[in-house]
């Protein structure tokens, strides 16, 4: 931890719980009280250490609604949302391991580089590198658990290279551990709350890491030493963020950005919207822009003042919330887009963009949902920012999958928050091939952050997930958000060629014993040969066949585990990233408390039999 921070939180809290209530009404409860899109509700909050509060208040994603706070504003608004004074989270964890021997990179050995271990993002191990059977994964039991600190959230994708695993966590700690033990190489500090996943590459001659944090700081870390390379924030819109892990490639960093630009603006004096997704490619060796490709050409302009009085700009949103594709053989760079946050509506939202990668220019795009402006504010009653038809929040959140069709055919496919699925032609701009509907679609529903293809099938996962209210005398507001346990899930699989569903599996309700619970599947899935991984909100963590969607596997992960770097963490749900599958071990995250879920800290690694 920085002093900074820690000289902040262990200052005598001298302001009011009721004065940081009163800012709390005036700065947050309008996207709080009535939370939607990506917005977590106060419960959630709640959960969090006063360090993380802290730092997406100064650093992360709340960074423009807390403008113009001083100081002891901004403690006193964590006593408001943190009454009982929680501990600040642990300084980063001490290295552990005897000694760390020197990191061998060969591209032929197992690893999980990234979002996916392919260029394609096809999120698919093979077996040689997965280590593992399809006929041996019912054996699988748990090998370590590592504690990820005082987090509420563990949704870091993991990346294996070399036998060392880069993980990072909701307090900007970011580790390298020995994948075999879990014992830690080094800890590093970021600058705010790690959401992506790392890539692995190489700057200026040394082997590193590559990430982004949710201040839309971009990073390059000695893989060895775990010592700063170089920093950028190679982006000027205060809201921006990093949600997507990097893709490195002949030596070039594309880092996309996304923003929270939807949540301030349920607030009728924030001037929506400015901010315009995009992706920047950085020189590996130095941090250099080497250009930036808007998903938006057009810069936001002045289109008038809502009824409250305050500016209006557009158009803006599009942001890229997940990994780059690379498309080799046209020389592209593929993405997927969210909606727009403010008219007029483009044609690049909702969309899938192929991008020069040496220029940056943008070489076809194919929109699958169109008219989708949609911001927080479209969820309260004044609906100040929203003087539209507000759309129906349907981003991408995934990335696109480049596969072979057989010959020369070749397609991009990719799922939707929509609940539809569709294969677009990669050499005719994006030509519609086919589409089939996986479930419903919604803000929480459809599908979330990744599909996955072993070369037949696409297998896509179905968020589903919902969210209502319940009476709470204890809360500010007389309830509180709670999952619905019947409601969400399923897991499909669709051949490549056809788009024909060859199988379907529905969700298993949650136990009435089970509180914050929903049986949603919205973590990206993971295939092996002849077995598909997925995470769900529930906790568990299963396997299914391939060939027929029975569950192979299945481990609860919402309960304590004794770690390797000392004490107990506790699994939640799971969300957002999947597993990682690497020389015989299956590696995953569990806690996700945002939308009502249960809160966790936990990174697992499993093997055939715990050895």
């Amino acid at each position: 931890m920085r002093p900074a921070c820690l000289f902040v939180l262990t200052l005598p809290l001298l302001m009011s719980a009721q004065y940081g209530a009163a800012i709390f009404g005036d700065r947050c409860a309008s996207c709080h009280e009535t939370p939607s899109g990506r917005v977590p509700p106060l419960s959630s909050i709640k959960a969090m250490s006063a360090q993380a509060i802290y730092a997406a208040l100064t650093k992360g994603d709340t960074k423009a609604q807390a403008e113009g706070l001083s100081t002891a504003q901004v403690v006193a608004l964590i006593k408001y949302i943190a009454p009982t004074g929680k501990e600040v989270a642990a300084p980063l964890s001490p290295p552990t391991c005897k000694a760390s021997a020197t990191l061998q990179f060969d591209a032929n050995l197992p690893q999980w580089n990234g979002w996916s271990p392919d260029v394609m993002n096809r999120r698919f191990q093979g077996a040689q590198q997965a280590g593992i059977a399809a006929s041996a994964v019912p054996r699988l039991k748990m090998k370590w658990a590592f504690n990820l600190g005082n987090v509420t959230v563990a949704r870091s994708q993991p990346t294996i290279v070399a036998g060392r695993l880069f993980i990072g966590t909701q307090t900007g700690a970011v580790y390298a551990l020995e994948a075999d033990s879990g014992c830690t190489d080094w800890g590093f500090q970021a600058a705010a709350a790690i959401r992506s996943g790392a890539a692995f590459g190489e700057a200026n001659g040394a082997p590193a890491i590559f990430f982004g944090d949710a201040g839309a700081n971009v990073y390059a870390v000695n893989a060895q030493t775990g010592t700063l390379i170089w920093k950028v924030r190679p982006v000027d819109h205060k809201a921006a963020l990093v949600t997507a892990t990097p893709r490195i490639y002949k030596g070039v960093v594309y880092q996309p950005f996304a923003s929270s630009e939807e949540g301030p603006a349920a607030d009728p004096k924030y001037p929506c919207c400015a901010f315009r997704g995009n992706v920047v490619a950085l020189d590996a060796a130095t941090g250099k822009t080497i250009w930036q490709a808007f998903t938006i050409p057009e810069a936001p302009k002045a289109t008038g003042k809502n009824p409250a009085g305050t500016m209006e700009y557009g158009p803006s949103g599009a942001g890229v919330w997940s990994s780059p594709t690379i498309d080799e053989q046209l020389g592209a760079l593929c993405v997927a887009t969210g909606d727009n946050y403010s008219e007029p509506a483009t044609n690049t939202s909702d969309a899938v963009l192929a991008i020069d990668l040496k220029t940056g220019k943008l070489l076809w795009s194919r929109q699958l949902t169109s008219e989708d402006v949609f911001n927080n504010s479209c969820t309260t009653p004044q609906r100040m920012n929203c003087q539209h038809t507000a759309g129906p929040d349907y981003d991408f959140g995934q990335s696109p999958i480049l596969v072979s069709l057989g010959g020369a055919k070749r397609a991009l496919v990719i799922a939707q928050k929509s609940g539809m699925v569709y294969a677009l032609d990669a050499d005719q701009q994006g030509k519609l091939l086919w589409q089939a509907r996986a479930g419903e679609g919604g803000k929480f529903g459809g599908s979330q952050w990744g599909s996955a293809s072993d070369g037949q099938n696409v297998y896509v996962a179905i968020s589903g997930q919902e969210v209502k209210a319940a009476a709470d005398p204890g809360s500010p507001y007389g309830f509180r958000f709670v999952l619905d346990p019947q409601k969400g899930g399923g897991l499909n699989a669709f051949d490549l060629k056809t788009g024909k569903l060859v199988w379907n599996v529905k969700a298993v309700p949650c136990p009435d014993s089970k509180t914050n619970c929903s049986p949603a599947q919205s973590a990206a899935l993971t295939a092996i040969p002849g077995v598909v991984f997925s995470g769900s909100v529930d906790g568990h963590l299963r396997a299914y066949s391939t060939t027929s969607g029975e569950v192979l596997w299945d481990i609860d992960t919402a309960s304590e585990f004794r770690t390797v770097n000392g004490g107990v963490a506790h699994g939640g749900s799971i969300d957002d990233a999947g597993v990682a599958v690497v020389n015989g071990l299956v590696f995953a995250n569990s806690g996700y408390n945002q939308w009502g879920g249960m809160a966790g800290n936990v990174l697992l690694a499993f093997s055939v039999d715990g050895k």
